[in-house]
């Protein structure tokens, strides 16, 4: 198939936290706000005139500084946003909002503050306590926390507008992002789908480390432009997969399943498609603040949740995926020394294979991908053996 007319400049976006369309949303003297999990609400992020950048390491190479300060225990994901920190890469944030969720992050952000590595006077941060279970009690937590951490510092020091009617406004346009990821993901169930695991994968990272508002436009013209593209003249793909698991920024992934003809039918890892990119939908008898952070708390997915309803929820969720997007496998990837992920994928590997009958593998990975031989060689056997258990069904079915 044809390049799509934007994928050079998306690819380009990846190359850095500090992209074209962040430093234009700076020059029109907006607030720049970074977050890196999906309990903070990347909705309330977008109020007024602050806008949200998921936070990123594109092009990591070398660790060794923060090696030091955090060993090489720690997950890759969180090395490689200390890193780029000590680089600078991160100067422009004038806000990072975290939560408790991983204490590798927490540490993270403890370091930028002691260390004082974003070179801005404006810069400041919050950190909130996330509930470890859904509850009345929970909730209150975590709307308190959001207002005390991040609202309050965001209103009173860079005068974001946090009204009602501010709130709307933001889950508009995100609703409306959503929209389009909607229909992106409904040409990924077709069997020949005209657009590609790699180039969803982009897609989905630019929505994220984008503005939504100055990203928006190009992603309209993106799907207008698939909607109108001619799938192969041969159907190239050798299986369908659901991809599970932890952070995972780096396309090449996606890239290296392309190349072994593995199509990505869906995907339900940290800052995918699901959960992230489904509309929230408002009432207008309770305030907009209150449901958007009941949404992101109700619809986590998060391996942190270890409440037995939540564990099997999890469970559900990825068979929901497997189900509709007609997946023949599940791959759970986790970055490498990622705790909560680490026992998800170890335990889920087997249940979903024996318990729900589903062929899965698990795959523990660095943060950086590229070139992983020993990555594509296990997604390369276990492509072949959904195609000889295809193969077989078909057999007893004649």
């Amino acid at each position: 198939m044809k390049d799509l007319k934007h994928i050079r400049f998306f690819e380009k976006l990846l190359e850095s936290a500090n992209n074209e369309l962040v430093r234009q949303a700076k020059e029109e003297g907006r607030t720049a706000v970074g977050y890196s999990c999906y309990y903070v609400p990347e909705v309330l992020l977008n109020c007024g005139n602050a806008f949200s950048v998921r936070l990123s390491a594109p092009n990591t190479g070398s660790l060794d500084i923060s090696q030091y300060y955090m060993t090489s225990f720690i997950c890759g994901y969180v090395r490689a946003l200390f890193e780029r920190a000590f680089e600078g890469g991160f100067n422009f944030l004038d806000f990072y909002a975290s939560s408790d969720t991983c204490q590798q992050m927490v540490r993270v952000v403890e370091n930028l503050h002691e260390l004082e590595l974003v070179d801005n006077p404006r810069f400041d941060h919050g950190i909130i306590d996330a509930p470890l279970k859904i509850s009345p009690h929970g909730m209150k937590l975590y709307t308190e926390q959001i207002r005390l951490r991040f609202i309050k510092p965001l209103e009173e020091k860079f005068g974001v507008d946090f009204s009602d009617a501010s709130v709307r406004e933001a889950v508009a346009l995100h609703n409306e992002l959503c929209g389009v990821f909607e229909e992106l993901c409904e040409l990924r169930k077709a069997d020949n789908p005209v657009i590609s695991p790699r180039e969803f994968h982009i897609i989905s990272i630019v929505s994220y480390v984008c503005p939504t508002y100055l990203i928006l436009p190009y992603l309209k013209d993106t799907l207008r432009e698939l909607k109108e593209r001619e799938p192969d003249a041969v159907n190239p793909w050798r299986a369908r997969v659901v991809v599970v698991g932890s952070e995972l920024d780096d396309y090449a992934f996606s890239e290296i399943l392309e190349n072994n003809r593995c199509y990505v039918a869906a995907d339900r890892y940290c800052f995918g498609t699901f959960p992230g990119r489904q509309r929230i939908i408002l009432n207008d008898e309770e305030d907009a603040f209150t449901q958007v952070c009941r949404n992101y708390l109700e619809t986590n997915q998060c391996p942190r949740f270890m409440s037995p309803e939540k564990i099997r929820e999890r469970k559900e969720y990825v068979m929901a995926l497997v189900k509709e997007y007609r997946a023949d496998g599940i791959i759970y990837e986790q970055a490498k020394f990622c705790d909560f992920w680490g026992y998800e994928r170890m335990l889920n590997t087997q249940i979903m294979r024996e318990e729900y009958g589903v062929p899965t593998i698990g795959i523990d990975r660095e943060y950086v991908v590229r070139g992983s031989g020993q990555l594509a060689t296990r997604v390369q056997a276990f492509v072949e053996s959904l195609e000889i258990k295809k193969i077989q069904e078909g057999g007893k079915g004649k």
